[in-house]
């Protein structure tokens, strides 16, 4: 991330009133971030483990695409933005899912988008500062490694499969 570049911060209705450098976020402080839901026609669900080198969560599977809206950015225009960054998908019209407020160590509303993509998992194009791997994960083994390793997945993933799918 570009240093100058500022976070939308808001209030408890969503709404824009003011920026922050990433690096001055407080836990009092709400910001928005953009994520999206993909899955194939066959019900498999695509994550992406984020890189071990990350400060916040590294190594973890969550969503196939999720980034912070900065400042300039709509939820609407960060989730394109990422998707093609982040793992290579081009020209997407995602469908619009619910929104969600989310305060534990972090603060933020987060946007949900959904998406139904049918590629194998080579054609994905994974931007390897933001992404350690993607994997299709059937509902079943996601459920039973929810259930044997979650320390390994973001918090929220058990949320997003019973109200995404």
């Amino acid at each position: 991330m570009n240093i100058k570049e500022r976070i939308a911060i808001v209030n408890d209705q969503d709404e824009v009133i003011g920026y922050k450098g990433r690096e001055t976020i407080t836990k009092e402080d709400i910001y928005r971030v953009a994520t999206l839901w993909i899955t194939n026609s066959r019900g498999e669900i695509l994550l992406a483990q984020r890189k071990f080198t990350k400060q916040h969560d590294p190594g973890k599977w969550g969503p196939a695409v999720a980034g912070t809206v900065d400042e300039g950015e709509t939820y609407d225009s960060k989730i394109i933005k990422e998707a093609e960054e982040e793992i290579g998908l081009k020209d997407i019209k995602p469908g619009l899912g619910p929104k969600r407020r989310v305060k534990d160590e972090y603060n933020y509303f987060s946007q949900w988008y959904k998406l139904v993509v049918n590629r194998p998992i080579e054609d994905f194009t994974i931007q390897e500062e933001e992404v350690e791997r993607v994997k299709w994960f059937t509902r079943h083994e996601l459920e039973q490694e929810l259930r044997e390793c979650p320390n390994d997945y973001l918090r929220g993933l058990d949320w997003a499969m019973e109200t995404l799918q």
